[in-house]
């Protein structure tokens, strides 16, 4: 009869080290229980909100709705392939649509991330007394929801209407903001007065966090409050400034209220203006999902292309030696 020896019993083995494994396992099976715990709320509304639309669009792209005779009565779902797709991306409204955001992420991005990124050194310098307050002030045109805003800036814009345009004709100053060459920097100007204080706050944020040793240290080799700010405090925040121009990238592409708002009071912006527009044109005006489906997916590709060739350039500089 043979008997089965318990771990603390075997020859050679270490009670000390037996009774270190057991607490180890268990701290590990905590570590494994807290850490699903706590990203099962993320990952389910990532699956919700997400990875299902994401799938149903996609498969929405695979299928169009075909009418018989003259189009009375319902119609048959078809297996269509890549049919939209092509569709798509042939189309010239389409492509003149990425034209547009190419020309509005070259003026908007650089501009409201060295604005923001001014006023939060600004800020973190002590120059401007009652800092408080003149965040509150600056952040409180991202709290006007962007609609409102839209509305707001197109009254302002609007011949005939607008204070601002009387006020420069009374000055002999002509200025048409929703002309040929305006009406893109006017859309700019919606979405920077409306952005500029968030990611203000962010950049104030991300300064605040600094630790004060590498500033008293920069000042006590005798550089002055302009050096410190550009050689010293933006370099150390380098990854906010990252974050915020991927940011502004994505909201970019997503551009589609102020420009849906001009298409109602100028014609220089069409019903395709921008990609997003494009997709409500055809989903909500043809009729036509699986061809707004397949310009959904398209425009999600291209957004996590540059989102990720952002960061990947970025890291890489970060990581290259100087």
């Amino acid at each position: 009869m043979s008997t089965v020896l318990s771990p603390e019993e075997r020859p050679g083995t270490k009670p000390s080290a037996v009774r270190g494994a057991r607490p180890r396992r268990a701290g590990r099976r905590q570590q494994t229980v807290a850490w699903v715990t706590l990203l099962a709320p993320f990952t389910a509304l990532l699956v919700a909100v997400f990875l299902i639309p994401v799938g149903y669009a996609i498969y929405l792209s695979l299928f169009s709705e075909d009418h018989k005779g003259l189009g009375f009565g319902g119609g048959t779902t078809v297996f269509t392939g890549l049919r939209s797709y092509v569709s798509v991306l042939g189309d010239p409204s389409f492509r003149s649509g990425f034209g547009v955001i190419a020309l509005y992420c070259v003026i908007f991005v650089p501009v409201v991330v060295v604005a923001a990124l001014a006023l939060a050194l600004l800020l973190d310098s002590g120059l401007i007394r009652l800092r408080r307050t003149a965040q509150m002030l600056l952040y409180l045109p991202h709290a006007v929801p962007g609609l409102i805003a839209a509305v707001i800036w197109l009254y302002l814009y609007t011949p005939g209407l607008s204070p601002v345009i009387r006020l420069f004709a009374e000055a002999d100053v002509h200025i048409d903001f929703l002309g040929l060459h305006t009406v893109l920097p006017s859309i700019v100007n919606i979405a920077l007065w409306s952005g500029l204080g968030y990611n203000m706050v962010i950049f104030y944020a991300a300064l605040q966090a600094l630790p004060h040793e590498v500033i008293e240290a920069a000042r006590i080799d005798g550089a002055g409050g302009l050096r410190t700010a550009l050689l010293v405090k933006v370099p150390i925040i380098r990854g906010s400034v990252v974050m915020v121009c991927v940011f502004a990238l994505i909201g970019a592409l997503q551009l589609f209220t102020e420009p849906t708002l001009m298409n109602q009071a100028t014609p220089m912006v069409n019903s395709r203006y921008t990609p997003n527009m494009y997709i409500y044109d055809a989903a909500f005006r043809r009729n036509n999902y699986g061809l707004a489906s397949a310009a959904s997916v398209i425009l999600l590709i291209v957004t996590c292309a540059l989102s990720y060739a952002v960061t990947r350039w970025t890291g890489r500089r970060e990581r290259s030696p100087r």
